[in-house]
């Protein structure tokens, strides 16, 4: 390390390969895509430093001697044994940029820690952004550092992203949040009206929900209304009940919702309804009668006329319908209930089932 390069440990051959084979991939990648690697690495070399800082402060002090403990810690604190320490740490095995990185500026980083650290006490100003040129300070953008658009110290007026903002990359350009609109995000996004307005700031608010374009918040400052509103004779966007028009299909009910609606499907027991439950029924399907306004279910079991005729059957009432089956002791064979012929264990177990005195029968 300036002082002993040979003092860290040389790096794995495999990382080292692989190391070689990323560089050999990079000029796929796009000028302005290197530019922004380059400074989320860098950022992030600075990160782990400034936290390697932190890791080692004070490291294996405490208790004893404080005299001895603050002169010795002081030789410490600037000393090549902590830098190295935190150098090791500062990329992941894997994290290839990272290593190639700090392989590549070790010795601009010896010297900052050496030389430059009291009168540069920003590393990531001083390596990044002055040393190594690969960012740019906040509010700036590409290889020359200009501003963005609408200013560094407010891009976008702070309303929107600068593309490139902080790196070497980018064009400047702003890329509005959803209420903003124009090449400085000062202009409202339809949906949204403008309640602060000049050369340098603007504040723009949600129309009502009823409203495309708006003056205002309510829904009679409506310029436009949206799909599933119109305006009614006071020019006020009010709901547009679609279900006027009977939209839905035959076994459906229209459900008007703001701005919409939906077709819900009707009970079971209706053919045709106006709205959900049995009692909003048009007529009753086939199997329930309408009693007390509601379509309830006919139990045909209990009809005066026998509905399950065949010898050995019996009637099972179920929703809107009924099921004729064999009673039991009897199964369905060909369409008769015939009695259920035993198995021999069965016959066998009734045989020798014991007699209620708990005797065999002789």
């Amino acid at each position: 390390m300036g002082h002993s390069p040979a003092s860290r440990p040389g790096r794995p051959p495999l990382a080292a390969a692989l190391c070689a084979a990323l560089l050999m991939l990079l000029p796929a990648l796009g000028a302005g895509e290197r530019r922004r690697l380059a400074c989320s690495t860098c950022r992030g070399i600075v990160d782990r430093f400034n936290q390697g800082l932190a890791d080692t402060a004070k490291k294996n002090f405490g208790g004893g001697n404080t005299a001895w403990e603050e002169k010795t810690l002081s030789k410490y604190e600037s000393s090549e044994i902590r830098l190295v320490e935190i150098i090791e740490n500062l990329c992941d095995s894997s994290n290839f940029e990272c290593n190639n990185m700090v392989e590549e500026h070790e010795e601009l980083i010896e010297k900052w820690w050496f030389k430059l650290k009291k009168k540069y006490p920003d590393l990531f100003k001083w390596f990044c952004i002055e040393t190594v040129e690969v960012c740019c300070p906040s509010g700036t953008y590409g290889p020359d550092c200009l501003a963005c658009h609408g200013g560094s110290e407010r891009p976008c007026h702070g309303n929107g992203r600068c593309d490139g903002d902080g790196t070497r990359s980018g064009d400047g350009s702003c890329s509005c949040n959803k209420e903003y609109t124009g090449d400085f995000c000062l202009d409202c996004s339809n949906g949204y009206f403008s309640t602060l307005r000049n050369e340098t700031h603007s504040i723009c608010t949600a129309c009502h929900t009823a409203c495309k374009t708006c003056t205002g918040s309510s829904n009679k400052d409506c310029q436009d209304c949206k799909e599933g509103w119109i305006k009614n004779e006071e020019a006020a966007c009010v709901d547009l009940d679609e279900c006027a028009a009977s939209p839905c299909k035959d076994h459906q009910y229209c459900l008007n919702t703001d701005g919409s609606f939906s077709c819900k499907a009707c009970d079971a027991s209706c053919v045709g309804c106006t709205g959900e439950g049995c009692d909003k029924c048009k007529t009753c399907a086939p199997g329930y009668v309408k009693e007390d306004e509601k379509c309830t279910d006919i139990d045909e079991c209990n009809l005066p006329e026998k509905i399950c005729v065949k010898e050995n059957q019996d009637c099972v009432n179920t929703s809107g319908s009924y099921k004729c089956v064999c009673s039991e002791g009897f199964e369905d064979k060909d369409g008769t209930c015939v009695q259920t012929v035993k198995t021999g264990e069965e016959v066998e177990s009734e045989t020798t089932e014991p007699s209620p005195t708990g005797h065999d029968d002789l």
